[in-house]
């Protein structure tokens, strides 16, 4: 069950609904987006929350997306995704944690990692080098 409504920190950074955007959108802290954005949104750690009015086609990589407006393309949250109504996501999706309200859409293909995986992702361990075939046969 979600919690009621969206929750982020304090908004640092606003796209309006008559502003439009079509680029890289790279940020920090957390920013609301209810315009129009193409391209690719990034943030190491950051909330992204598309407001209801929003229209994005972007490929999405922050720490939270919270989507309530529309989203087309691939979206990575290293930390979790929420969808709330009327939000709707078209495109794979990747978080260790994903929440989808009733009335919220996604088509697309879904992947949950958790977070200790994502972790060896960044800092893998060394593996230990295969035996020698030959000591095997031995």
């Amino acid at each position: 069950m979600l919690k009621k409504g969206p929750k982020a920190d304090s908004i640092s950074t606003f796209l309006g609904p008559d502003a439009s955007v079509e680029g890289v959108l790279i940020f920090q802290g957390t920013i609301r987006l209810d315009g129009t954005i193409k391209g690719k949104i990034t943030s190491s750690g950051g909330t992204v929350i598309v407001g209801e009015q929003a229209v994005v086609d972007a490929e999405i990589a922050v720490g939270t997306a919270i989507v309530m407006g529309q989203v087309n393309g691939t979206v990575d949250a290293s930390e979790r995704i929420e969808v709330y109504p009327p939000g709707r996501i078209t495109g794979d999706i990747q978080a260790p944690v994903i929440a989808i309200e009733e009335g919220g859409l996604f088509n697309g293909r879904c992947t949950m990692t958790p977070r200790v995986e994502a972790v060896k992702k960044v800092n893998p361990l060394p593996e230990k080098p295969a035996p020698d075939a030959k000591a095997i046969a031995s």
